[in-house]
């Protein structure tokens, strides 16, 4: 068969719609988001709660989200350049540090809902085990959220599932399962709870520490500068680690940053007049240019 050229007839453009901006523009899953936005009618007025999670090439930031007619609104926020603050100060885009920031978002929301002693999660010793948060019979049900991971790859082992576990283990309730946590593996359908654990307290990264030492001393230096100028080794990344996860629940509240007054007077430029000042000044004008007149007769 030879060549047939496609011609886009009126009636095509005139039927085209185009897609959403943000669709255009690669940046929201708008069937993924329809689910975790839209809620049941006869709920009424009652917010639909995400756990937004996204990872940069140097932090990582969650939020719990609700969805309102005029747009999204955060009720609280957590980000790992907070971390240091907790003794993380570097590393603060791996898995450990997005379960440190979901962790840290936990506590926070709980706290400024007055939830924070009900749910106080996985405050056991952390092993990478399932948990879920349990209702108490009585007083204020759990907080519930959904996760919204937006464009990340959901596959066996990434990082976004990090800031899953950490909420999860602070308290919130999220409904998740196993499958796709480090150490899971398809055959079985179980999670290698060691391997799970080994990432939340990032031995993942001190295993490496301690290969990459060995194999090439000068790509160790340079690319753990960080890490060495900060004193940590590989052999004391897991206390860092655990001391963070007690710190944040001792108090996972938000640095207070000192109000700054900046000096917005320009050298040189007049201030702005009211209006009843600048018809005074149109009639002192008048008044001079009209003694001016009377002078000169």
């Amino acid at each position: 068969m030879g060549f047939v050229k496609v011609v886009k007839t009126k009636a095509y453009y005139m039927r085209y719609q185009v897609k959403f901006r943000r669709r255009r523009e690669g940046k929201t899953d708008y069937a993924q988001r329809r689910g975790l936005v839209f809620q049941d009618k006869n709920k009424y007025n009652a917010k639909k709660y995400r756990m937004v999670a996204r990872i940069s090439n140097k932090y990582v930031t969650c939020q719990i989200v609700y969805s309102t007619m005029t747009g999204d609104l955060v009720l609280e926020s957590a980000h790992s350049s907070e971390l240091p603050k907790y003794g993380v100060k570097v590393g603060l885009a791996n898995y450990a540090a997005c379960y440190c920031t979901g962790l840290l978002l936990a506590r926070r929301v709980l706290t400024k809902l007055k939830l924070a002693d009900a749910y106080a999660g996985n405050s056991d010793e952390i092993d990478g085990t399932y948990y879920e948060v349990e209702e108490n019979e009585e007083g204020a049900r759990p907080f519930r959220c959904y996760l919204d991971i937006g464009l990340a790859r959901t596959s066996t082992g990434a990082r976004i599932w990090g800031c899953l576990k950490g909420g999860a283990d602070g308290g919130l309730a999220i409904p998740y399962s196993e499958n796709r946590f480090p150490g899971y593996d398809p055959e079985t359908k179980e999670v290698d709870v060691e391997t799970h654990k080994k990432y939340i307290f990032g031995e993942h990264v001190s295993e490496y520490m301690e290969t990459l030492e060995e194999a090439d001393q000068t790509a160790f230096n340079k690319q753990f500068s960080g890490f060495l100028k900060a004193g940590i080794t590989a052999d004391n990344m897991t206390a860092m680690y655990e001391n963070a996860h007690k710190k944040i629940r001792a108090d996972p509240a938000r640095a207070k940053k000192e109000k700054k007054e900046y000096n917005t007077v320009v050298k040189g430029r007049r201030q702005r007049l009211s209006r009843q000042q600048r018809q005074d000044r149109v009639k002192q004008k008048m008044a001079a240019f009209e003694r001016k007149l009377a002078a000169e007769e």
